[in-house]
């Protein structure tokens, strides 16, 4: 490797949340470490144990106490790990990211490096020289998962406070995926696939998608080779939107906000709806739902509260919080 360097990647990252977002970047790390031939090693994800070291701390601003507190607490162990291995020296990812503290993470090294003898934090300013452009160069080249905060759920709640901002930070993700967004749809298409085949589905609230939403297209007209009811919506004024059946692609036509919409029979049968398939900008675990801003899925939702409703959408698109308001429907699942 460059300048006689073989690195051996420890990933120890106890502090991200929630655990589908941890396996996420777990597994884009080694598969990068898999391409290069480098040794990739799986360290614990103890999340409560992190909580428990950060405990105190949870209020603080990014880079304040608390995010020193949880450097040090991840290179003591990274330093560890060295020692047992017979490293000499280690070194950290964190020093690349523009929004981490340079300083913070220095400390954070001397302090594992006094707590593991003999071990030497390698402590390289992976901003300079041009290397900050190489990062994100090599992020676009290699398509690579990259989420819009550094990882637990407190830079997350501060990091995206209001709708119009995470709607902006979930537009910039979309194109960041861009190329990988083809083979996700396929993958969320297979977990509804499995929802179908555990149910007893006679009617189905799809949606026809946006170029960057999940395509559940060739799902729709499963269903409906199923000889299962599909439904779409299609927008009738400023604040509404009623439900046509869907047969076929001829059934579409352009409608409002160069949406694809159906143009066949109207649908009035509500309680015969077994589930609606709901796309939006995030979802969160509790199910709160951040729309595009328009507000039809909440008023028409609201108007049937007994239809089971699945949130649809990216791995990208969940996150720790979304800001919600009283009158925002709140999914019963989201895939």
């Amino acid at each position: 490797m460059t300048n006689g360097v073989r690195p051996t990647i420890y990933y120890f990252n106890p502090n991200i949340w929630p655990r589908e977002e941890y396996e996420i970047r777990k597994n884009e790390s080694k598969r990068h470490a898999e391409r290069l031939g480098l040794e990739w090693i799986d360290g614990d994800y103890d999340h409560e144990g992190w909580r428990t070291g950060v405990c105190g701390l949870e209020n603080q601003p990014e880079r304040g106490l608390r995010c020193e507190q949880c450097f040090t607490l991840r290179l003591t162990e990274t330093a560890r790990k060295a020692q047992e291995l017979g490293f000499r020296y280690f070194a950290t990812t964190l020093a690349s990211s523009r929004w981490k503290s340079l300083e913070q993470i220095e400390r954070a090294g001397r302090m594992a490096e006094k707590a593991t003898p003999g071990t030497v934090f390698w402590a390289q300013n992976w901003r300079k020289g041009g290397l900050q452009e190489r990062r994100n160069q090599l992020l676009k080249e290699n398509q690579f998962y990259n989420q819009q905060y550094c990882g637990c759920e407190f830079s997350a709640r501060n990091g995206a406070k209001t709708k119009p901002l995470l709607r902006a930070q979930m537009r910039e993700a979309k194109k960041q995926h861009q190329e990988q967004l083809v083979k996700m749809s396929t993958e969320i298409v297979g977990k509804l696939h499995g929802i179908i085949a555990s149910r007893n589905v006679r009617t189905v609230m799809a949606y026809w998608p946006l170029p960057d939403e999940v395509d559940i297209r060739p799902f729709v007209d499963q269903l409906v080779d199923q000889g299962i009811t599909v439904v779409l919506p299609k927008v009738t004024g400023d604040e509404t939107m009623e439900l046509r059946r869907y047969a076929s692609y001829d059934d579409l036509e352009e409608g409002a906000f160069h949406i694809m919409e159906p143009v066949g029979a109207s649908f009035v049968d509500f309680d015969q709806i077994d589930f609606a398939l709901v796309p939006g900008m995030a979802f969160d675990a509790a199910g709160h739902r951040l729309g595009r801003g328009k507000g039809y899925y909440d008023r028409f939702l609201s108007a049937h509260p007994h239809i089971y409703k699945i949130g649809v959408c990216f791995p990208f698109q969940r996150v720790a919080e979304v800001p919600s308001e009283e009158h925002d429907v709140v999914m019963d699942e989201v895939v």
